[in-house]
């Protein structure tokens, strides 16, 4: 039997063979080509650079200095490459296609893209869509630290609001079971909304939504802070904190002296959130949400004090 780690470990691995067989990294030659895929990846590089010393194209495909040597000698012999000792310091070389080179690379490139089309043309359009959301949160979640894209915050625009349901209703009842009578729920809630006193902000990573939350006037001196939400492939980049923030931004400028909030005790990252930000339990009873016990809970912050 399987521990959870063990278990996550052993699924990734499952699927990193079953990708691999898909795009045939283990064939010796891709794309009907004499070149491997890793000699292939070099002259994606090199293709998509005027030129590149050696030993950045090393740093970046983190290749062997040999390996790099040798292959860039095959490049060489068949004609694609050029290298020359760098002006600036000689120890430095400098690799650049030639327009055999260019061309070679081009066929690949055309070669690659219809595979991809191949691949996605066997799947229906919203499973193509799903498709290739899930590998953009694959390369989000695991790409560096420093390489993962900023985010912005924006104004709602058309459209916005039922993505709001729509993520609110799936991503609650994946994570806590609570079905469509939640989404139901915010349905009412962003049915409600005024923009003649109301506002929201949309967070988004690499132009994809990403996350949420609105500010909703309750009377002259109250506000509540609505709607909070963070995509799972969004979690850890300080989002949810920024929209709080600007949510409690524009309640202090709007005049606001309190502002409340509604939440439930199992949403920790949220309320880890709402404590920084100087919000304060009120009450909390118990209820149910499609069967699902849940504890609701009231916070409140005095906007005063840092008026």
């Amino acid at each position: 039997m399987y521990s959870l780690p063990e278990a996550r470990v052993s699924e990734v691995r499952a699927f990193n063979r079953f990708y691999t067989k898909v795009i045939g990294a283990l064939q010796a030659r891709t794309l009907d080509s004499p070149y491997s895929l890793t000699e292939v990846r070099v002259l994606f590089e090199l293709a998509h650079a005027e030129r590149m010393e050696t030993g950045e194209l090393r740093g970046l495909l983190g290749l062997d200095a040999g390996y790099l040597s040798r292959m860039l000698a095959r490049f060489e012999g068949d004609g694609l490459i050029t290298r020359e000792r760098s002006a600036a310091d000689a120890r430095k070389q400098l690799v650049r296609l030639t327009p055999a080179g260019a061309e070679v690379f081009s066929g690949l490139d055309r070669r690659s893209a219809g595979e991809v089309e191949r691949l996605l043309s066997g799947l229906p359009e919203p499973d193509q869509d799903r498709l290739v959301a899930a590998m953009g949160t694959i390369r989000r979640l695991l790409a560096p630290p420093a390489e993962r894209q900023p985010y912005v915050i924006r104004p709602p625009r058309t459209g916005d609001l039922g993505w709001v349901v729509s993520r609110h209703g799936a991503l609650y009842d994946a994570e806590y079971g609570w079905g469509a009578g939640f989404e139901q729920l915010v349905a009412r809630i962003v049915g409600e909304l005024d923009f003649s006193r109301d506002t929201g902000w949309i967070a988004e990573v690499g132009g994809e939504r990403a996350g949420c939350v609105f500010f909703v006037r309750q009377d002259a001196a109250t506000a509540k802070l609505r709607l909070l939400l963070v995509e799972p492939s969004a979690r850890g980049m300080g989002i949810g904190r920024r929209l709080v923030e600007e949510c409690l931004r524009h309640a202090r400028a709007e005049g606001c002296e309190r502002i409340t909030l509604w939440t439930r005790d199992c949403l920790v990252s949220a309320l880890r959130i709402y404590q920084a930000a100087g919000f304060e339990l009120q009450s909390q009873e118990k209820g149910r949400e499609n069967g699902v016990e849940v504890t609701d809970q009231m916070w409140a912050r005095d906007l005063r004090a840092t008026s």
